[in-house]
Order: structure tokens, then sequence, then C-alpha cells
């Protein structure tokens, strides 16, 4: 029978931990066990998680004296799995039904497979719900199996960003244990660049199924992130492919190449940020997202937005704004002549 041990972080999302853990009970006839790791959440999180652990013995639930950061406490409950395979599900997120049937299946039948992951559903405060897809041709198949090179390649078609919604992950816990679990010196892009990095070493399932919820809500821990036109991000992002090819350029030919494509799209991504940036006078934030693009990949400088943006700069924040409706119209014109 197939095992999984599943960790569940929770900090602050004791509201949510009961639909959580519920979520992994009514599984299918997969062998489970459950650690709730409490980092010190000063909410209702003690009296639910003691509660889950005294109704099923398969649940084990610790709680921190002191908060130990998300990143520590992942890494704990790494040290804690002994099954097959292992999942990652923060308290605020749940599975759907069928979940890890389905990717236990094709881990079972495939066993080089390091990662297995589908699709999922995001949901907001408001109830309302968004799909999150991936750009995977299964070729009508309910899952596929693909090199570690082509999972990389889907990170850098998605911009270079991580393409697996978190709680569908379920990794094989001997490689995992073979690799290493996250960096601490990346709290914000660790999933990325641990999905690199078993991506280099063995083979990538892919379920075309949602696997789980992956909820939205205004304590995501990945807001921050977002604010000055997502300059953190686009830096947790190049620190993580970077990590990637260092540590993976003896066990992947393709590895500098491929660093290289990711570079270019975070690249291309912080000239459009400067360019947004100057438009609302932040021009301190602007040369600084620009350094980042330059620094990431130098070619960057040759392309149509750096240029714009340059101009933009030398004629001064008024007078380009004055003239952007104008350029607008005449790139609307453009692009219909074209079509």
């Amino acid at each position: 029978m197939n095992s999984i041990d599943i960790v569940v972080p929770c900090y602050r999302y004791g509201r949510y931990l009961r639909d959580c853990v519920h979520s992994v009970q009514t599984q299918g006839a997969c062998d489970w066990r459950v650690l709730i790791l409490d980092d010190a959440s000063p909410d209702e999180t003690p009296e639910v998680g003691e509660a889950l652990a005294r109704e099923d013995a398969r649940i084990t639930y610790r709680r921190h004296a002191v908060n130990r950061g998300h990143i520590a406490t992942y890494n704990e409950g790494i040290d804690w799995i002994r099954a097959e395979h292992m999942l990652l599900l923060s308290a605020d997120d749940h599975l759907l039904p069928g979940a890890l049937d389905r990717a236990l299946a094709l881990m079972q039948a495939h066993p080089d497979v390091g990662l297995c992951f589908g699709e999922a559903i995001e949901l907001h405060d408001d109830g309302s719900t968004r799909s999150i897809r991936v750009d995977v041709d299964t070729a009508g198949e309910p899952s596929i199996v693909i090199s570690g090179e082509d999972f990389v390649r889907l990170c850098i078609e998605a911009g270079a960003n991580n393409v697996v919604p978190t709680p569908t992950a379920i990794v094989r816990t001997r490689l995992l244990k073979q690799l290493g679990g996250y960096r601490a010196d990346l709290p914000h892009s660790g999933d990325l660049e641990l999905w690199l990095r078993l991506a280099a070493h063995a083979p990538v399932g892919f379920v075309k199924a949602d696997l789980a919820v992956y909820r939205r809500h205004c304590a995501n821990m990945s807001l921050g992130y977002a604010q000055d036109e997502g300059l953190a991000d686009l830096q947790q992002r190049r620190l993580a492919v970077d990590a990637f090819v260092q540590t993976c350029r003896p066990v992947l030919a393709s590895a500098d190449r491929l660093h290289q494509a990711l570079l270019q799209q975070l690249a291309h991504q912080a000239v459009q940020a400067a360019s947004s940036a100057f438009n609302d006078n932040r021009m301190a934030l602007s040369q600084r997202l620009c350094d980042l693009a330059v620094s990431a990949w130098p070619g960057v400088q040759h392309g149509a937005p750096w240029r714009a943006l340059a101009c933009k700069r030398r004629i001064g924040l008024r007078l380009s704004g004055a003239l952007l409706p104008a350029v607008s119209r005449i790139r609307a014109v453009t692009a219909w002549i074209r079509h």
C-alpha cells in the first residue's frame, strides 16, 4: 500500500486547521500520517490541534515554544517523515477528494518520478474561485511524466515562476532526504528552488485534475513580496534560479542554458516593473529594478521595452505622460493593421 506523511505547518491559521486535516482523513485507501506543526500561533491552533490528535491516532500535534519561522518549521517536518512519500500542506489549504490516490498511483507506476503535482482551485475570502491551470499537454491522458528539463522549461514559459501549486506537490521521500529540504536563504522562493532541484535529479509527474484548494486571503505570507512592483519577489526568484544552477550543474547538462533562459525572463519582468514605477514617479525604485534587470541579463538593454523606458527617462515624466495616450492609440492601430 502507498504510504505518505503529511506535514501541516500552522501559524495563525487555526480557523482553517480542522478543514485542512479533515480533507486528508477523507482521502482514499492510502496509508497516511499527519504532523501538525504549530509555530507558536497566538490563536486557537493549540485547542484545534490537540483535539484532532486526540480524535485520530494517525495525527500528531507539536507546538513550538517560540516562533521559528516557516522554513525551519518545514525542515522540521521533513526530518519527521518516514513514509515513502511526503506532502507539505499549509493549514489554510486543503485537498480535494481522490487527490492522494491519483498522485500516488502515478508515482507507484513510475518509481523514478521524484515529484508529482496537479492543478488546483484558488479560493478567495469572498467565496469566489479561480482555476490554477498548468500548460502541460497530456494528449488526453489523465496524467503524464515529463523530463526534468521539460519541467524547467515549463517554469521558463511561465516567466521564471513556480508552476506547482504547493498543496498538490507530492515528493518521493528518498530523493528529498538525499537532496535536503528548504533553503533558509530563500524564504519566499524556496518552493521554486526545491522543485527545480528535484527536477534536475528525476522525472516529474503531472496529474491533469484539480487536487487541492489553495486559499488566497489577506494573511498570505507571500503578499508582502508583491509590494514595490514586486521587487522582493524578483530578487528572491533570481536567488532561486542562481541556486538551482549552482547545485544542479553537475547532474543536468543543460543547466547553464536553462539558467540563462530563466534570467532573461526575470530581466524582462524587471524592466516592465521599472517602467511602471517610473510612471508612478518612483524613480529610485525604477532604478533599482533596472539594475536588477541588467545584472540578471545585460542583453535586456537591447530590447524595445528597455529603449522605451530609456526614452521616457530622457524626456521626463510629465512629457512622457502626455505622450502616453497617443502612443497607446498608435499601438492599437498598428496591432489592428497587422491582424
